[in-house]
């Protein structure tokens, strides 16, 4: 559902608020959460693998520590000695489906920027499928195609914890209405 009313077994992830979708309205925010979300990274990890300077990354990762999308780790002891501060997901999810017009001109394709971003760093053999289609829907179907497939993906993310130790997949599902 459009509109945040809990549905099904659980409650769909909360709308993010204003703030939250500020923080998410940057691609490579998504990917340092994305990232933080496999592995605790430090900003000079994030940095190398991101190819960012490391000032730019500590700015993104801020943003997403204060709205608790990213949370510190234990500090640990890097490889040549020197104290390392990793970053973990906190593994907040969020619907960007609300709200929308908090997010700015960027903000709704942010999440489709950082995505494409992913798809091209990991290549064509990764994609796993991909489908593209038109539908002419009610108001009613489109909100009920929205619900089934966010029940769907809900028992999968519900069970997540079982099966960390098999390959990550990422993967997004957009509905929008055409132009024409």
């Amino acid at each position: 559902m459009t509109d945040g009313t809990p549905t099904g077994k659980g409650a769909l992830n909360p709308a993010a608020s204003a703030r939250e979708i500020k923080a998410l309205a940057h691609p490579l925010r998504l990917r340092i959460l994305r990232l933080c979300g496999l592995h605790e990274l430090t900003n000079k990890q994030l940095a190398d693998r991101l190819g960012q300077d490391p000032g730019t990354m500590l700015y993104h990762v801020r943003q997403l520590l204060a709205t608790e999308f990213l949370e510190p780790g234990e500090v640990r002891t890097g490889e040549s000695g020197a104290l390392e501060k990793p970053y973990r997901s906190t593994g907040r999810s969020w619907r960007l489906d609300t709200a929308l017009d908090d997010a700015g001109s960027n903000g709704p394709l942010a999440p489709i920027d950082a995505l494409r971003e992913e798809l091209a760093e990991s290549g064509p053999h990764a994609l796993a499928s991909l489908s593209r289609f038109v539908l002419h829907l009610s108001k009613a179907d489109a909100d009920d195609l929205i619900s089934r497939i966010y029940d769907v993906l809900r028992e999968y993310t519900d069970t997540e914890a079982s099966r960390t130790g098999e390959p990550a997949y990422g993967g997004m599902f957009v509905l929008h209405r055409s132009p024409d």
